[in-house]
């Protein structure tokens, strides 16, 4: 009996040897998958310039309702203003790309971090709501603009609603020569998304759940990139086009956003409802898409397109999907200049 027991002892401290082995082997294959993983993107010739960002002029701007906006000048302090403005869970080095290729053709970029986001405040109050977002950029273009200086604003995504909204309390063309809307919509963006493409599927999760699960949602996500998340967000977000460092960089945002302020703006988000605004942009506008978009696919480009009085041109990216700036940024630098270009009024700038 007693040698029954020390075998029955034995056997089981092998399996339990036996049960550590494989745990210490699947531990060390997950570390070398995320080494590797780690590799890719440190190798990616994209991820030097992308962590190389142009330094700016720093700007601290009060919006209308006390939040403190963070905003960089690069480029010569005389020429032609572009503003650009973000999108959600993005940062003003977002514009990256963009600005490398716009200051030294002599255009002054100035770039923001829109509220609860990057180095900016977040909402006094904890408002949120588009309409904020729309006052952020009125005190931008005060703050940057001077005498009867006017802009072109470029926006993406939500920095692109936020130009929409801007447009119910202010006078368009005393601050603004032209826009740009960059891979954005002005409503129904959960059940115009791609993201779950059987529509049938994407019905059943219900617009509730898909609002709290996704643009709602205050879970916080993995403090550092893996290749689950990285998969995820290139889904989610680009084309197939976009490099492992492209994809890095914008996770890297993704991580800082704190959660309360992303699930807020999601929700304000999901809650859009802007066409109506459309009409009060009456300058000269470019809109741009990614043909890829999961996000706001080129259906809500097309459908902003059909109601603004002074459609410049809809482009839309091949093979692009909802980070166009950090996609394409050559075409939509390029597309940038032939705007101001348009409206420089005897300002001379390079194309």
């Amino acid at each position: 009996m007693r040698s029954d027991r020390k075998l029955w002892g034995s056997d089981r401290r092998l399996r339990v040897l036996a049960g550590a082995g494989g745990l210490v082997a699947l531990v060390a294959a997950g570390a070398s998958v995320q080494r590797r993983h780690m590799q890719r993107i440190a190798s990616d010739p994209e991820q030097a310039v992308l962590h190389e960002s142009p330094s700016g002029q720093p700007l601290e701007i009060v919006s209308a309702d006390g939040t403190i906006l963070h905003a960089e000048a690069f480029g010569p302090q005389d020429g032609p203003t572009i503003v650009l403005a973000h999108g959600w869970t993005e940062g003003l080095t977002f514009w990256t790309y963009v600005i490398r290729e716009l200051a030294p053709q002599g255009f002054r970029l100035v770039a923001y971090d829109l509220r609860g986001h990057g180095l900016s405040g977040r909402a006094a109050g904890g408002d949120y709501g588009m309409d904020r977002f729309g006052e952020d950029l009125e005190a931008v273009l005060r703050a940057c603009l001077s005498g009867g200086e006017r802009a072109v604003v470029a926006g993406h995504s939500l920095g692109a609603m936020s130009i929409v909204a801007w447009t119910e309390s202010h006078e368009v063309t005393a601050r603004v020569s032209a826009a740009a809307l960059l891979n954005t919509g002005v409503g129904d963006l959960i059940a115009e998304q791609l993201i779950v493409p059987v529509p049938a599927i994407a019905s059943a999760i219900g617009n509730t759940i898909a609002v709290h699960a996704f643009l709602g949602a205050r879970a916080p996500v993995p403090r550092f990139s893996t290749p689950l998340s990285h998969y995820l967000i290139r889904y989610v977000a680009f084309g197939p086009a976009a490099t492992p460092a492209q994809v890095a960089f914008y996770e890297q945002m993704l991580i800082a956003c704190p959660p309360a302020a992303r699930a807020s703006v999601g929700i304000a988000m999901s809650e859009l409802a802007l066409d109506h605004a459309l009409p009060r942009l009456t300058v000269p506008t470019l809109v741009m898409a990614g043909a890829k978009d999961r996000l706001t696919p080129p259906s809500h480009a097309r459908r902003i397109a059909e109601q603004l009085p002074d459609l410049v041109d809809l482009i839309e990216l091949p093979d692009t999907g909802h980070m166009g700036p950090l996609e394409r940024p050559k075409e939509i630098s390029e597309a940038l200049v032939r705007l101001a270009a348009d409206v420089a009024g005897g300002i001379s700038v390079a194309v």
